[in-house]
């Protein structure tokens, strides 16, 4: 398996990146049993068994992206044009929580946007909240209004939408479902990812739920929209042997599997505004990209921008032996190419570092 590219830190702070390129890959009781023991190390997950419930025939085209992308968002909606349209599909698998995607099914007959708006001031603080995930969604509903949406993550948010999904079948005394039944179970898949603190947990469920809806289907192809680290073929990333949901799909379907990077498009973008940024007397043009909210360690925010014609200044600047990964940045990096990574931390103060693209791997 090919790795990424690296970016390396110097001293001035600086580090390399290069980009490197990945090719397209190749009601009723769930199939799935599992049972959930009181102790899990929190890299180990329990095995998936499986009912004698056989395989759905179907096919399943599965989309990895950067979340929260304008063009990315808006190249899916071009592509489930032409499924709906053009293949008839009508079943769009998100990576959103069970309950979830029953209120966005409930919101496609509604008359008005009331539902739609609750669930997103629920996604407050999570990649979803942002203004063209509602456009996204409207979308949908006004060109492909037959399409069904299915929820495969544990149940974010079930705080908010998911006690209101439950209120909401209870008031239709519902509460004998599946529909009831599945809440509660992702709501529990949800409190145990969190105790746990470990993403091998949400690795380990999102298979199981996606398996669950996707064998309800009778030779049904479908459309499935995940972040991109759980599309790879392989391990999911800093948890040796837990398998991505990618993985454990082909396992189960083999070549009724199609995996698809879409990850270029979130950096097929122009930059925010142009700055002039001044190191050792020289001022430079710097493409400014915007600010994450990144969270990690010490870090709240991080902000980027690209140094224009700036290589030849800094190349013989030694290292500090940081690497980071060319999709840390949210741009097309390409070889020869100076960028700042400005971090804001949790004690209100600011660390910035200068990024060289040389070409490394790792």
């Amino acid at each position: 398996m090919r790795k990424q590219a690296l970016v390396f830190v110097m001293l001035i702070t600086l580090g390399i990146i290069a980009s490197c390129s990945n090719d397209d890959n190749t009601d009723h009781e769930p199939p799935i049993v599992y049972e959930v023991s009181d102790e899990h190390e929190s890299n180990e997950v329990d095995e998936i068994v499986y009912t004698e419930e056989q395989p759905s025939t179907g096919r399943i085209f599965l989309y990895g992206e950067i979340h929260a992308s304008i063009p990315t968002m808006d190249r899916q909606l071009e592509i489930w044009g032409e499924y709906y349209h053009n293949h008839g599909m009508r079943h769009l698998f998100i990576e959103s929580p069970y309950f979830t995607a029953e209120f966005l099914n409930i919101w496609m007959q509604a008359d008005d946007d009331t539902i739609l708006y609750q669930l997103y001031e629920d996604w407050e603080g999570a990649f979803a909240h942002n203004p063209h995930t509602l456009v996204f969604y409207r979308t949908i509903k006004n060109d492909f209004p037959e399409t069904i949406f299915h929820g495969t993550d544990v149940g974010h948010q079930s705080q908010s939408a998911g006690r209101r999904f439950l209120q909401y079948l209870r008031d239709n005394d519902l509460q004998d479902t599946e529909s009831y039944r599945l809440t509660r179970e992702n709501i529990a898949q949800f409190h145990r990812f969190v105790s746990e603190g470990s993403h091998a947990v949400r690795a380990y469920y999102k298979p199981q739920n996606f398996i669950r809806e996707f064998d309800k289907l009778e030779n049904q192809d479908v459309m499935a929209i995940h972040g991109m680290a759980h599309v790879f073929l392989g391990d999911f990333e800093g948890y040796p042997g837990v398998p991505t949901l990618a993985l454990t799909l082909y396992e189960r379907y083999g070549d009724a599997l199609q995996t698809f990077d879409m990850t270029h498009y979130a950096l097929m973008r122009e930059p925010d505004r142009i700055d002039i940024i001044t190191i050792n007397d020289v001022d430079y043009e710097a493409s400014y990209f915007g600010t994450d909210t990144f969270a990690f360690n010490d870090i709240v925010s991080r902000s980027f921008w690209r140094l224009e014609n700036a290589y030849d200044d800094f190349r013989d600047n030694l290292t500090t032996g940081t690497m980071l990964p060319f999709d840390d940045f949210p741009m097309l990096v390409e070889l020869g190419q100076v960028f700042i990574m400005e971090a804001e931390l949790t004690n209100g103060s600011t660390r910035r570092s200068f990024d060289r693209s040389d070409g490394g791997y790792w």
